[in-house]
C-alpha cells in the first residue's frame, strides 16, 4: 500500500502494534524520545549492559518503562521458581537437591541535562539471601566466596541484597564522541563481558556459569569509580574499585578499598555483534585467602539477530575468561545461544573451567592440582501465560559434566543434573526505533 493512501487511523493502529506493551506508556511520537543508552544520548537503549559494558544494538529489550517529563525511569528483573537436582543419576558427596528462587530487580532513571547532558541512577536488589538461602544454591563444581568461614563449593553464592546502587553522568562532546564518569556502592567496574543475568542470550537459564569467577564476577563490588571515553564505533574505559568479593552477611555495605584497578576496550562494529577486551589486577578478592591477588583477563564476542515482527531473534555469545595467581593460569571458556521462537524458546551453553583444588577444597587430598570440568546443559521453554506486561514461562533444562577420573569417587563418572522452573519477567518491547 503506498504511503498516501493509509488511512489515519489504521497508521495510528500500526504504530501501536510497532511500539507493543510498555506498561501503560502513551503510544505516540514523544513515546520514542529517551530511548537511548543510558551513557550515550548518540546510542540506543538496546546497548546497554550491565555497568557500562555494552551488549549489540539488536539485543531484544525484556522491561518496563515509563516516562516523566524530564526523564525516564526502566524497570526488569527475573525470577525462577524452580526445582533444582544436581544429583539426576545418582548421589554423591557433593551433590544436592533445593527448591529455591534465583531473582533479581533492577530500577533506572535516566535524564537529560542540557542539550547534551545525561544523568543516569540505578539500583539493583536481589532476595537471593531469603529465596536461595544464604548457602546459595546446590551447582555442581560451582566455586567462589564463603559461607561460616568455609569456602562455597558446589553451590553458586546468594547475591547481596543491594547489588547495585550507581550514578552515572554523560557528556556528549558531538554525535560520535561521548565522555562519561560512573561510581557505585556497590557498582560493577569496567572488566569482563556483561554480567551473566544481563546477557539476554542467559535470560533463560537460571544458573550462574562455572566460570563465574573468571568472567563476570566483579558486578558486584563495593565501591567503585569508572572515567570513560566513546568515540564512534569504540569505548575505553578505566575503573578502580575494591578487589574483595562481598563477605558473608550478604545485607550490608562493606569497606570501599579503592585498591584495585582495571581497563577494558569495547567495540561495536555494527548493529549485531559487541567485542570486548579487558584486564584488571583484582587485590585479596578473597575473604579466606586475604594474602593471595590476582589478575584476571577476559575477552568476549556477543552476537544478536534483529528481532523479528513475531518477537523471533537468535542470540549468541563466546566468553573467555582467565585467572592469573599464585597457582599459575586458569583458562574458562564459555558458548551460549537462544534460539526464540514466537513462544517457545530453546537454548544451551558449553563451559570450560580449569579449577584448581584449593578451589574445590581438596588441596589435602590433591594438593596444588588442576583439574578441567567441560559442562553441556539444554534447555527449553515456553510463555504460559501473560498478566499485562508480566510473562509466566515455564521450562526444563538438564547438564552433563565430563571430569577428570581422579574425581569420580566425589562427583561419580558423568554427573547430570536438571530443574523444571517457572519464570516470571517483563514481556518483550515490540518497537522500531
Amino acid at each position: 500500500m503506498q504511503k498516501d493512501t493509509v488511512k489515519p487511523d489504521k497508521a495510528k493502529h500500526q504504530h501501536n502494534m510497532q511500539m507493543g506493551d510498555m506498561g501503560g506508556m502513551k503510544h505516540d511520537t514523544m513515546a520514542m524520545l529517551g530511548m537511548n543508552h543510558s551513557y550515550s544520548l548518540s546510542l540506543p537503549m538496546s546497548r546497554n549492559g550491565s555497568g557500562t559494558s555494552w551488549m549489540p544494538d539488536n539485543t531484544p529489550m525484556y522491561m518496563l518503562m515509563k516516562h516523566t517529563k524530564k526523564g525516564m525511569f526502566i524497570f526488569h528483573g527475573s525470577m525462577f521458581l524452580r526445582y533444582n537436582n544436581q544429583q539426576l543419576n545418582g548421589k554423591t558427596q557433593r551433590s544436592d537437591t533445593q527448591f529455591d528462587a534465583p531473582n533479581w530487580f533492577m530500577a533506572m532513571y535516566n535524564r537529560q541535562v542540557g542539550k547534551n547532558g545525561l544523568l543516569n541512577i540505578s539500583a539493583m536488589l536481589s532476595a537471593d539471601p531469603w529465596t536461595v538461602t544464604e548457602r546459595g544454591y546446590p551447582l555442581l563444581f560451582q566455586s567462589g566466596e564463603s559461607y561460616k568461614g568455609q569456602t562455597l563449593v558446589d553451590r553458586q553464592h546468594p547475591h547481596d541484597l543491594f547489588s547495585g546502587l550507581t550514578i552515572g553522568y554523560t557528556q556528549r562532546l558531538s554525535k560520535k564522541v561521548d565522555v562519561f564518569g560512573y561510581f557505585g556502592y556497590p557498582g560493577e567496574p569496567a572488566l569482563g563481558t556483561p554480567a551473566f543475568m544481563h546477557r539476554i542470550v542467559a535470560l533463560n537459564d537460571p544458573d550462574a556459569p562455572l566460570g563465574h569467577h573468571w568472567q563476570d564476577a566483579t558486578h558486584i563490588t563495593y565501591g567503585v569509580a569508572t572515567l570513560g571515553v566513546r568515540i564512534d564505533k569504540y569505548k575505553l574505559e578505566g575503573s578502580v574499585f575494591t578487589g574483595r568479593e562481598p563477605d558473608e552477611d550478604r545485607y550490608d555495605f562493606d569497606k570501599m578499598r579503592f585498591d584495585s584497578y582495571s581497563w577494558r576496550a569495547s567495540f561495536n562494529p555494527n548493529k549485531a555483534w559487541a567485542f570486548q577486551v579487558s584486564q584488571a589486577y583484582i587485590n585479596s578478592p578473597e575473604l579466606l585467602h586475604p594474602d593471595e591477588n590476582i589478575w584476571r583477563y577476559s575477552a568476549s564476542a556477543l552476537y544478536a539477530s534483529p528481532v523479528s515482527h513475531d518477537g523471533k531473534y537468535f542470540t549468541g555469545a563466546l566468553v573467555w575468561g582467565m585467572n592469573h595467581s599464585g597457582h599459575g593460569d586458569e583458562h574458562s571458556l564459555l558458548a551460549e545461544g537462544t534460539r526464540q521462537l514466537n513462544k517457545q524458546a530453546i537454548y544451551g551453553r558449553y563451559e570450560f573451567v580449569q579449577k584448581s583444588a584449593e578451589e574445590l577444597a581438596l588441596e589435602e587430598q590433591f594438593g596444588e592440582a588442576i583439574f578441567n570440568v567441560h559442562k553441556l546443559t539444554l534447555g527449553t521453554n515456553r510463555r504460559l501465560f501473560k498478566t499485562g506486561p508480566i510473562e509466566y514461562i515455564g521450562g526444563i533444562q538438564a547438564s552433563i559434566n565430563i571430569v577428570p577420573e581422579r574425581l569420580h569417587p566425589l562427583y561419580g563418572n558423568t554427573p547430570m543434573s536438571g530443574q523444571v522452573y517457572l519464570q516470571i519477567r517483563p514481556g518483550l518491547m515490540k518497537h522500531k526505533m
